[in-house]
């Protein structure tokens, strides 16, 4: 295989990548599937048991930003292209300026900065490419990991939604973060300035 320019690629930083969804990464996908803390804080919830079947079906579906859900899926790497996890852009309203993204990091690579790195380009990408306006996200109540890296993107906490969903037999909350375009903007240009 030819090798690739990495150099100027828009969808990099000095911690990871961000590519598309490939018919090779079932197998992260199935394995992701296994670590059941960080799969009830993203989905909210106890899944079944993960299958192959399922989890090639999911890459299936998303490869290629094929995904017909309304979500802009990919898979992030580190610089050596070691698959490290997956980050998507979600709930986009292009009327009222407003979206998501959903996350997720493999167990190895938490605690590193990746995620914040992988957010930052797609954060960069639907405020500064896609004229979106406003960030919206919650963290799963307990979620200390993913609270803190919301706070470092510059989010703030906007209130909470008591008694959302229903997990190990109690109610959680929701924490509801939010970023604005000009408030991403300030950020990054002071991030700059400081060096």
């Amino acid at each position: 295989m030819r090798t690739i320019d990495y150099s100027q690629y828009y969808w990099q930083d000095d911690k990871v990548r961000l590519r598309a969804i490939e018919e090779r990464d079932w197998e992260s996908s199935y394995a992701a599937g296994f670590d059941s803390p960080a799969r009830i804080l993203l989905e909210c919830a106890v899944e079944l048991p993960p299958t192959i079947s399922g989890a090639r079906q999911f890459v299936e579906q998303n490869a290629a930003f094929s995904s017909t859900n309304g979500r802009i899926m990919f898979t992030v790497e580190n610089l050596d292209g070691e698959m490290i996890g997956g980050i998507n852009l979600n709930s986009i309203d292009e009327r009222n300026g407003t979206f998501s993204i959903g996350i997720v990091i493999d167990k190895p690579y938490r605690g590193k900065g990746y995620g914040t790195s992988a957010m930052n380009i797609l954060l960069s990408y639907a405020f500064l490419e896609r004229r979106l306006n406003k960030f919206n996200d919650y963290v799963l109540e307990g979620n200390e990991g993913s609270a803190r890296m919301m706070r470092k993107l510059g989010c703030v906490q906007e209130g909470v939604r008591r008694q959302v969903v229903y997990i190990h037999g109690k109610y959680m909350d929701f924490i509801l973060f939010g970023l604005t375009k000009d408030e991403y903007v300030a950020k990054r240009d002071a991030d700059e300035r400081r060096g």
